[in-house]
Formats: C-alpha cells, sequence, structure tokens
C-alpha cells in the first residue's frame, strides 16, 4: 500500500496539473459519485492527509481519494493517445485544457463539502509527514507519542501500522524507522519512554521528508533502503543477513524487515 511519502508526491504532481485551470473533463466512474457534474470546476489543489487525498475546488467542494493497495494516478497531456483514459481500471478522470490525471484502481471516493473533509479522517493520528512533527508540537509528535502508548503492550511494528497512531506510515517506513533506531519491531511501546517515542517518530518524519525530496529528482526508484525488502541481503550496517517476521494477527498480517544483530531482542 503506497504510504504518506507517494501521497505527497501525488498530492503535489495532482495540483501543478490541475491546479488554477478550469476542468473540461470529469469522471468519476464510482456508484456513489457517478452522477457528479465537475466540469467548469477549478481546482485550487490537492493535499495528502496519511493515505489519503483531498482535490479541493473552488465550488466549495472536495473530491476525496484513497488508494488502497494499488491505486495510482497519472498524468499525462491531454489529447494523447494515453490520457484516452477508456480502461475499466480507470476510475477518475480529471483533466484541463493542458493536462488528464487518471486515478487507477482507486480503492475510495467521496465527494463531500469542502468544509466537511474532516469527518472522513476522524479517528486518525497526525499525519507523521506534518510540519508540526518537524517542529515538535502538539497535535504532532506529542500527540502521537502518546497515541503509541495506548496499549502499552502492543508490539512497536504494531502500533505504527495503526493509522490511528499516526497517519500515513505502512511497512516500508515502520521498518526502517525501527532499524534507524534500533529498536526490536516486537518491543512493546511502554518499554519505550516519552522521549524515545518522539525520537521514534521524528525519525519516520524525517525518513520520509528525505524519500519524498530524493524521488522529486530520481524517482522512487531512487530512494534507498536500508532493511525493506532486502531479506537475507547483508544488513548495510553490520553485514548480518535481514530476516523478515510479521506484525499483526491474521488476516491483516504485514511483513517486517529487521537485522537480528542491530535490532536484537532485548
Amino acid at each position: 500500500m503506497p504510504e504518506g511519502d507517494v501521497l505527497r508526491l501525488t498530492a503535489e504532481r495532482l495540483t501543478a496539473a490541475l491546479a488554477g485551470a478550469p476542468l473540461v473533463r470529469a469522471e468519476l466512474r464510482w456508484p456513489s459519485v457517478g452522477g457528479a457534474h465537475l466540469v467548469g470546476a477549478t481546482a485550487t489543489g490537492t493535499t495528502a492527509y496519511g493515505k489519503h487525498l483531498f482535490t479541493r475546488l473552488d465550488d466549495g467542494r472536495t473530491l476525496h481519494t484513497h488508494l488502497r493497495m494499488e491505486g495510482y494516478w497519472r498524468v499525462h497531456r491531454t489529447g494523447t493517445r494515453e490520457a484516452a483514459g477508456r480502461n475499466p481500471a480507470v476510475r477518475a478522470v480529471l483533466a484541463t485544457e493542458r493536462w488528464t490525471c487518471l486515478g487507477w484502481h482507486l480503492g475510495m471516493m467521496d465527494l463531500v463539502r469542502t468544509r466537511d473533509e474532516e469527518r472522513l479522517i476522524d479517528g486518525l493520528g497526525p499525519d507523521v509527514m506534518d510540519a508540526e512533527f518537524e517542529a515538535g508540537d502538539p497535535p504532532g509528535v506529542t500527540e502521537g507519542a502518546e497515541r503509541l502508548v495506548r496499549d502499552p503492550l502492543r508490539p512497536l511494528c504494531d502500533a505504527l501500522l495503526d493509522q490511528r497512531t499516526v497517519a500515513g506510515m505502512g511497512t516500508i517506513w515502520m521498518a526502517e524507522s525501527l532499524f534507524a533506531r534500533r529498536l526490536w519491531p516486537w518491543t512493546p511501546a511502554g518499554d519505550l519512554d516519552d522521549l524515545a517515542r518522539r525520537a521514534l517518530l521524528l525519525t519516520a518524519h524525517q525518513l520520509m521528508l528525505r524519500a519524498v525530496a530524493v524521488a522529486r529528482t530520481q524517482g522512487m526508484q531512487g530512494v534507498r533502503h536500508h532493511v525493506h525488502g532486502r531479506l537475507r541481503s547483508p544488513c548495510r550496517r553490520c553485514g548480518t543477513p535481514i530476516a523478515v517476521g510479521v506484525a499483526n494477527e491474521q488476516p491483516f498480517e504485514r511483513p517486517v524487515f529487521w537485522c537480528p544483530s542491530c535490532q536484537a531482542r532485548p
């Protein structure tokens, strides 16, 4: 599932393509919003919160989309063959005279009043990529650190994947953040004091921001991972073969890549 860094990049690209020009084509191929009329409205920008995207229109409405496991947006020049969007996997088409944005395999779609956006993310933790994480002020790191220990016995890997703890983190940055802090993934969250919890969340924030910066110039293929997806490859820090374990219980289990030496069990 795409994580907060990918969502941030997607929001930037949608904003660059759509903002400031009226829509000349708009198709929402989703049962609950299929009859909506958006042509003539102008997008003011797209923002990301966790794994959610909000494309705001100047008429007071917002298109909310979620990529789920396989979704993505692509931008093509309007009028080209690629911009036709006739494939049944394309579930949203938003186009200006210059650019066409196609939403492929989207897993969620809503059209709401902009003032009602908050209800769609009610219950989520603070966005791990929000600027308030950098400052370390509420409701960023402080709130996230408190949410992390709502269940003190819960393993860190499970708690970090829970979007009610912080929004936007998935298997990649959960694993990379725990590796960076040399934490055994199944350490009970309550074993960390407040400073350690805050340091873990700040590390996740910084790693994801760095990934966005790299991807802007090199694409996501330029983002280097230390443990995720590197099963049996040597640890970049100590040379020990990377292992994989499991977070969460069936049927929601997720892989956890880790270094048995750098992240030894306490």
